[in-house]
């Protein structure tokens, strides 16, 4: 996912992104376990994005970030 994609979301939708994240890194995990993973890489990508998200989703709970809606 693109930082820019990242700008354009709700923190609603960012919490719902987050989880859906979260829940695809355990599956990734228990595969590398397994040693079935075909590309390794996705792990790294999933935690780079999963910390964008929680970047964003806490820059928006300083206020330093504002809905696009409300300004």
């Amino acid at each position: 996912m693109k930082h820019s994609e990242l700008n354009e979301m709700t923190p609603s939708e960012l919490d719902v992104k987050l989880h859906e994240d979260v829940e695809a890194l355990q599956n990734l995990r228990f595969q590398k376990s397994l040693q079935q993973l075909e590309n390794p890489l996705q792990l790294r990508h999933l935690k780079k994005e999963i910390a964008q998200i929680k970047t964003v989703m806490h820059e928006f709970e300083l206020g330093v970030r504002k809905e696009k809606g409300s300004k």
